[in-house]
């Protein structure tokens, strides 16, 4: 079984759920008599085929003992001794990680029967039941096997076996991941770091384990040592363009004769109503199939349909994960309207195809649970990680984070309307589109991501039929999300809440009326609508009212000014003795003093200037185009984003590790001096973004 990374959440473990019954309470003298383990993967207990052993302690048991669990010392007479079941444990339980309920006095007993046997010591990485729930339901009474099933209303089968206690305790864990996910730990390393803080404040008694005494494992979930150009560059980049077509009733000797004319190796065809392709490949086999007489048979016969399509603007790497996954040579590209304008095919992405981490995007495409996306987003970090190993520009490494999310949200929207039709409630009964809002709308995403996302539909009112749809679409959607580690946003922009759910002609109203009235509230609703990106549905509703925003901010002056007073208060990063501002914590806040103002700036220029563009980099250079600012301003403005993007980024990754909650703040203590010389002329040309939106300069 593989390793986790430390970024794995909670719902997407690979674990064994262990217990044993032992001749005792004292783990310095106490013996197994029985073992017992299951599997837990993909957010759900394994019952079939456990682990299961009895084993003779070569000591009689201790009549308390038995009246406990049950075992004698008959039942164990012809058990085998430890050292001989030792490597079917260790085959059993892999690197996975060890999950049980007081689960470190198991560890202890188990640790001291290796050292008996003379076998050396997994030194298992190990969740403790019962002190996640203390983290979960810190007011509770008692915290017993017993106890907490009944809290959870878990029925216990075979109390004081351990396959009983072992799947109850499976159970219980499960049961607590969204609870503790309410207290924001979410991340087996989250997890980790908060039961040892709680360690610290409660011995374990007589366990005689210490959890901190564990090494820090290598991080078993990393991904192998990865090119990085499928990571820097888009599908446009290396396809075969413009798309090439033939009329269905082409025959195979004319296509041949066009495919070595324009040296390409595939064409697409419609017939019916349905693109297809028909390639070099297939028209051989058609040959070797038919002989001479096949050349005469129309292409539309042999074409492969529907067409597998990729988008222009996404990264290479989710093609190469989409070619490798469905096992193809050839897909089709496609652009914002859907037209089909180019092939991309495994002669193109040949020099790319060097590593499983590659299919990435396309387990977020494919996977059919929250606990599988879970699963899949949890690569995310590790990916970063190897990417800024390899010095890729952090904004890039922003763009792939914020890809990933709005993939992770289209398939959520794909799983809830799965749901739906399983409930009963059918199709969606109008067209409608799902946004992604924020920095994730903007491809500038660090791994701190939260929900930020909408819904649009064609037509109906608050209360209609359409609206009680598309709200159970929103809640089983952000439900799907905040299970999958994308948490809940703080603020409620999420489309199961009524602001962020709407018709077309009621966003349209809605954003009249946020230019209009210029509230604090709408000026922060208004702002994050600029960055919305389609990424689920009939995306020319999406555009239609991201069009509508920039239209009406574009003829609101009195709008603009307003925002720019929003970027103009972002407080200062200096003290007066001019260091760097932080917290009692020693950490900056990267996002206030650095990210905001700059991307708020730029969203105000792109609005002013009716640059339609969604980066903070798109705006710049597009609002430079039409005079507002130097090209030197411009460029130093874009250094210090990148400078202060990666800042943030490397110190997440550090955290993601370290199981702290994960923000912008990032702990000055850990920046060499030249790191910190550099963050400060960064935070400094902060202010030459906000004097470009500043009175008098636009």
């Amino acid at each position: 079984m593989p390793g986790a990374s430390h970024s794995t959440p909670l719902l997407a473990l690979d674990a064994i759920v262990l217990d044993t019954e032992t001749t005792g309470l004292d783990a310095r003298s106490a013996r197994v008599v029985q073992i017992a383990a299951l599997r837990l993967a993909g957010g759900s207990l394994q019952a079939e085929k456990p682990f299961e052993r009895l084993i003779n302690p070569v000591s009689p048991i201790p009549a308390a003992a038995t009246a406990i669990h049950g075992i004698t010392d008959a039942m164990v007479a012809a058990a085998p001794a430890f050292a001989a079941i030792a490597p079917d444990l260790e085959a059993f339980a892999g690197r996975a990680i060890v999950i049980g309920h007081a689960v470190h006095y198991d560890l202890a007993v188990l640790a001291r029967e290796y050292a008996l046997a003379g076998r050396p010591w997994p030194r298992f990485r190990a969740l403790d039941v019962r002190m996640l729930a203390r983290l979960a339901a810190p007011v509770l009474a008692e915290y017993n096997l017993e106890r907490l099933c009944e809290w959870l209303a878990i029925d216990i089968k075979g109390r004081h076996t351990a396959r009983g206690d072992a799947e109850a305790a499976g159970h219980v864990f499960l049961a607590l991941v969204p609870l503790l996910r309410a207290k924001n730990i979410r991340t087996l390393a989250e997890a980790e770091a908060a039961s040892r803080v709680l360690a610290e404040r409660e011995a374990l008694s007589g366990s005689g384990y210490d959890p901190s005494a564990v090494d820090p494992p290598e991080d078993a979930g990393a991904l192998v040592r990865i090119d990085s150009f499928p990571y820097r560059h888009l599908v446009r980049d290396v396809m075969s363009a413009p798309a090439l077509f033939a009329p269905p009733e082409t025959t195979l000797r004319a296509a041949m004769r066009l495919l070595i004319e324009k040296r390409v190796s595939s064409v697409f065809v419609r017939a019916a109503g349905v693109t297809g392709i028909a390639t070099e490949r297939d028209i051989l086999r058609a040959i070797d199939d038919g002989g001479e007489a096949a050349l005469s048979r129309p292409v539309e016969t042999i074409m492969q349909a529907p067409l597998q399509t990729i988008a222009e603007d996404a990264f290479l790497y989710r093609a190469i994960g989409r070619i490798e996954r469905l096992g193809f040579r050839h897909l089709g590209v496609s652009n914002a309207q859907g037209e089909i304008v180019g092939a991309v095919t495994t002669r193109n992405l040949l020099r790319h195809r060097a590593t499983t981490a590659i299919m990435l995007g396309d387990e977020i495409d494919r996977a059919p649970t929250a606990a599988a996306l879970a699963a899949a987003w949890a690569k995310v970090p590790l990916m970063a990680r190897s990417l800024m190993e390899d010095a890729v520009d952090p904004r890039t490494i922003a763009a792939v984070v914020s890809s990933e999310i709005c993939a992770m949200t289209r398939r959520a929207a794909e799983l809830a309307e799965a749901r739906l039709r399983d409930e009963g409630a059918g199709a969606p009964p109008v067209p409608f589109a799902v946004l992604v809002l924020g920095s994730a709308g903007r491809g500038e995403s660090q791994l701190a991501a939260d929900q930020d996302n909408a819904i649009v539909y064609a037509q109906g009112s608050e209360g209609s039929p359409e609206d009680l749809y598309f709200a159970k679409l929103g809640a089983h959607m952000n439900e799907v999300l905040d299970a999958a580690a994308v948490p809940f946003c703080k603020g409620g922009v999420m489309a199961r809440n009524r602001d962020w759910r709407k018709s077309l002609a009621d966003w349209r109203t809605t954003i009249d009326g946020w230019v209009r009235r210029q509230r604090p509230q709408d000026l922060l609703n208004v702002d994050i609508f600029f960055d919305a990106v389609p990424v689920h549905g009939d995306t020319a509703l999406a555009e239609n009212i991201w069009t509508h925003a920039y239209a009406r901010g574009h003829a609101a002056p009195d709008f603009q000014n307003l925002l720019i007073e929003l970027a103009r208060k972002r407080g200062a990063p200096f003290t007066l003795l001019g260091k760097l501002r932080t917290d009692e914590q020693g950490r900056i806040d990267l996002k206030k003093f650095g990210l905001m103002p700059m991307f708020t700036s730029a969203r105000v220029l792109s609005i002013r200037h009716d640059v339609r563009a969604r980066s903070t980099a798109d705006r710049l250079a597009g609002a430079a185009a039409k005079g507002a600012g130097s090209p030197a301003v411009i460029q130093s403005i874009l250094d210090a984003h990148r400078l202060i993007l990666g800042t943030v980024i490397a110190q997440q990754l550090i955290d993601t590790e370290a199981g702290v909650p994960l923000s912008a703040r990032v702990a000055v203590a850990r920046l060499d001096k030249g790191q910190r010389a550099e963050l400060r002329t960064a935070l400094s040309v902060v202010a030459e973004a906000v004097d470009l939106v500043s009175e008098g300069r636009l």
